[in-house]
């Protein structure tokens, strides 16, 4: 993966800590977080990131600071010369954190219940067998695949104890490899990890760690500043002013990995193309991010952002903002405002409002909704908000149960956008529940999981993206900078551009 631009900055700041606060406990740590689960069951929903944040779980290959792979519970691998067959020479001497050995036969029960469990999987590779052989396991595939290894370092595919009881992993967490356990966990608020006294990698800094759900970005910006947490994730560029002056807080920056899109159904009245290429016009999106959002990000327009190198700048955006050119295309598909409410109705002759899914726990989710809301209302279009938790929609999205959704996802989480453009745009993904399918989409992303060759793939990707952009199949809102704010109380904090890996082993409290 080629990263463009990579910033990280500190910045000064200070509190006073709260005597006695969880925070200033010797042998702990609280991390404000955001996006809780509301389980624990790694195959649920998207949820297996929780369990890798959180510092329990690990898989075969993990990425580093820089984006790239590296070795993890496996040491090594190597693909046969189509890329069918990889064998993963496993790491000896790790234990699971309940003592037991986690042996080659143990990851290929843990990785067979994934498979057996979620519907991602087939999203990531075609599996014909999995075989155990000595220390390695060997993945025989049906279809080569030529980022094998980067599809087993999402954390789908974590390693779990599958030999103990599970019958209570929603509440109990899974058993796994990583710096820390679970020892609580109450749903959608908070969960108490403790230090891993088997852990393979070294020594492991605290007793304990709270992981504090804190979803209101105001909220979590005062508990940094009381001492009531140490590590706040997902602030924003308008915080960043209550910190300065202050010596006791440092700021990560990082040009963001991220994009913020809203699917659109097209088993809905957005099925209509003109009315979707309006709907795009209609959205300032250049003002919500460089206004709104105080410049905290870029705007979009296609799947992969610009920090990445993938032809942003080459893609052609018919759809572009042009409120005027949106009212034409309305007019000429028959959507006219014929009761004089100020809305359109449809070629029918009948009223409608398109029904837009938010969640709450990122504010900036809201700030794009509800300008999106103001500036097609400009054009005649009624959108509704309906605002849930992130985990209703999740199940929302699951059954379809929108005109429009939005979501925030890392676009490269198998090390390249192969996996995310095939899980959200190829016509029979089972995470595609908006409807939309071409033929042209689906041939391109299977050629690009037999392309090995990085300037071929660069150019499927590119190519890729310019279909999903001419279907007007989605709306690219923008790509937030994304922060990482802490008390230097604490070090070793890190961002990583691949953000599985919020609580790591070399976070620990200050000399």
């Amino acid at each position: 993966m080629k990263i463009k631009k990579l910033v990280c900055a500190a910045v000064i700041g200070a509190a006073v800590m709260m005597a006695g606060s969880a925070a200033s406990a010797e042998g702990t740590a609280t991390i404000g977080v955001t996006s809780f689960a509301d389980t624990l069951e790694p195959n649920e929903q998207y949820f297996s990131w929780v369990i890798s944040r959180y510092g329990v779980g690990e898989c075969l290959a993990r990425f580093g600071l820089d984006g790239g792979l590296e070795p993890c519970l496996a040491e090594s691998w190597e693909a046969n010369e189509d890329g069918t067959v990889w064998t993963f020479k496993l790491r000896e001497g790790v234990k699971f954190s309940n003592g037991n050995d986690c042996t080659p036969e143990l990851v290929k029960a843990s990785l067979e219940r994934t498979f057996e469990m979620s519907e991602r999987v087939p999203g990531f590779f075609d599996l014909a067998s999995l075989e155990v052989d000595g220390q390695n396991l060997v993945f025989t595939l049906n279809t080569a695949n030529a980022n094998m290894a980067g599809c087993l370092a999402d954390p789908l595919f974590l390693i779990m104890d599958t030999s103990i009881d599970n019958s209570n992993i929603e509440t109990a967490g899974p058993v796994c490899t990583g710096p820390y356990a679970f020892q609580s966990f109450v749903p959608t608020d908070a969960a108490v990890v403790v230090k891993n006294e088997y852990y393979w990698d070294g020594e492991v800094p605290f007793d304990s760690v709270t992981l504090k759900c804190v979803d209101d970005q105001t909220t979590r910006s005062m508990a940094l500043q009381t001492g009531e947490i140490d590590i706040a994730y997902n602030l924003k560029t308008e915080n960043v002013f209550e910190f300065e002056g202050n010596p006791n807080y440092e700021i990560q920056q990082l040009q963001s990995l991220r994009s913020t899109y809203a699917f659109m159904n097209q088993n809905g009245a957005l099925g209509d193309l003109a009315l979707r290429q309006a709907f795009l016009r209609g959205l300032d999106k250049e003002t919500y991010c460089s206004v709104l959002l105080e410049g905290g990000a870029t705007a979009g327009k296609a799947p992969v952002p610009p920090t990445l190198d993938y032809g942003f700048d080459e893609l052609v955006d018919e759809n572009a903002y042009d409120p005027e050119g949106a009212k034409a295309v309305l007019a000429e598909a028959g959507y006219v405002d014929n009761d004089g409410d100020g809305y359109v109705e449809n070629p029918d002759g009948e009223p409608f409002s398109l029904r837009f899914v938010i969640y709450t726990s990122r504010a900036e989710l809201g700030v794009y909704a509800q300008a999106a809301q103001a500036n097609l209302k400009d054009i005649g279009i009624n959108v509704e908000l309906e605002t849930v938790s992130y985990e209703t929609l999740l199940d929302k999205r699951d059954a379809g149960d929108y005109d429009l959704l939005i979501w925030n996802v890392l676009v490269a989480n198998t090390g390249d956008p192969e996996n995310y453009l095939r899980e959200n745009w190829y016509s029979t993904s089972a995470n595609n529940t908006a409807g939309y399918s071409n033929p042209e989409v689906d041939a391109k992303l299977d050629e690009l999981a037999v392309t090995f060759d990085a300037d071929a793939r660069k150019d499927l990707i590119i190519q890729i993206q310019q279909e999903i952009m001419d279907d007007a199949a989605t709306v690219f809102f923008g790509y937030e900078t994304t922060y990482l704010f802490n008390s230097t109380r604490v070090t070793g904090v890190q961002m990583y551009p691949m953000d599985y890996y919020w609580l790591t082993k070399n976070i620990k409290l200050a000399e």
